[in-house]
């Protein structure tokens, strides 16, 4: 089972910034040239995700919305007393949603819906660089 990989290499600016990572996960599909196959992308962190939606402004803002309300920001987090540190709701966050996402590869295109894409969230309390493996199995 031949296995093509690439890197994605991003800067997000944290607090839940939602980066549309479609047209790269894509790239790295064409330049495997695959027609039929799987691809996964996992981002490294234990305070960002991966997920698919519909990437829109009113979207993202009801996202923001829903994942304040499960992990507030500033809530008593057992993680922040006991480390000092002011992160946990993003790393509760991350663990919801998830650090990966797969797609199926169609005739050489990702099979997603029309509004559909793929979405790199970072949940840190601060911008960071943030990096995606790309795996396509074919």
């Amino acid at each position: 089972m031949p296995i093509h990989t690439g890197q994605l290499d991003l800067s997000t600016e944290g607090d839940a910034d939602v980066v549309d990572i479609t047209d790269a996960v894509q790239r790295v599909v064409s330049a495997a040239e695959v027609d039929e196959g799987l691809v996964s992308a996992f981002v490294r962190g234990s305070t960002a995700a991966i997920t698919t939606m519909e990437h829109e402004p009113g979207n993202v803002a009801d996202l923001r919305s829903v994942l304040d309300a499960l992990a507030p920001p500033h809530a008593e987090w057992e993680h922040d007393r006991l480390n000092h540190d002011t992160n946990s709701h993003a790393h509760q966050r991350a663990s919801i949603v998830g650090p990966s996402e797969s797609v199926p590869v169609k005739g050489g295109s990702l099979a997603l819906g029309t509004w559909q894409q793929i979405v790199l969230i970072d949940f840190d309390d601060r911008p960071r660089d943030r990096t995606v493996f790309v795996h396509v199995v074919s």
